[in-house]
Parts: C-alpha cells; sequence; structure tokens
C-alpha cells in the first residue's frame, strides 16, 4: 500500500467517531440522516467525517434521487490490515525467541542449582 494511501486510511481511522461511522456502515448502507441519529452532532457534521472516510477511500457514496446513502468499502481497509498484519509478524516472532531465551535461562538456572547441591 502506498505511503499516502497508508497515512490517510489511519488518519481517518484516529477519530473515534469516524471508527463508529465504519463500525455502522458495516452493517450495510444507510443516509447521513441515520449516521448521525445516535451521535450528538448535526447532519453537516457527520457530512464532514464522510468526507474525510470517503476521501480515505473507506467508504462510497451513492446517488439515489435526493438521498447519498454511504457504503463501507471493505477493500480499502486491506492495505491497512496487510500493514499492521507485517508487524503482528514481527512481534510474535520477537516474543517466541524471548521465550526461548527465558526457557534456556531457566533450565540453566535450574540445572546450576541441582549442581550446587
Amino acid at each position: 500500500m502506498q505511503t499516502s494511501a497508508l497515512d490517510s486510511t489511519f488518519s481517518a481511522l484516529a477519530d473515534p467517531t469516524r471508527r463508529a461511522i465504519l463500525a455502522r456502515l458495516a452493517l450495510g448502507e444507510t443516509t447521513v440522516k441515520e449516521l448521525s441519529e445516535p451521535f450528538e452532532m448535526s447532519q453537516p457534521a457527520i457530512s464532514k467525517h464522510l468526507k474525510v472516510l470517503e476521501r480515505a477511500g473507506l467508504i462510497e457514496r451513492g446517488r439515489e434521487a435526493q438521498m447519498r446513502p454511504a457504503r463501507l468499502n471493505p477493500a480499502a481497509l486491506k492495505g491497512a490490515a496487510e500493514w499492521i498484519e507485517e508487524y503482528r509478524r514481527f512481534w510474535e516472532a520477537s516474543f517466541d525467541r524471548l521465550e526461548e531465551y527465558l526457557k534456556r535461562i531457566q533450565a540453566k538456572e535450574t540445572s546450576d542449582g541441582d549442581s550446587n547441591q
């Protein structure tokens, strides 16, 4: 994933309201009015959040008569998920090496303690 796309994705995901909007859109397409109901903010404020999500490619906006329903674009999250997965594998490998090291130290301490008796 390109750095600028990754930056846009994480920037959009940094806001809890936008994450909540994405969670709601994961249930299906909806309107700005419906999205604004659980929040204590105006429809224009929700629209601003939607614009950020749309610029990041996380959502798509349609046009049906006077309405512009929003829907999740799950493919846009794939790049961020892949980036995170690389670091998950790195940390798991690091923790596995640490675990092996600690086991060797404990085994050595146990064997040293047995030889001192």
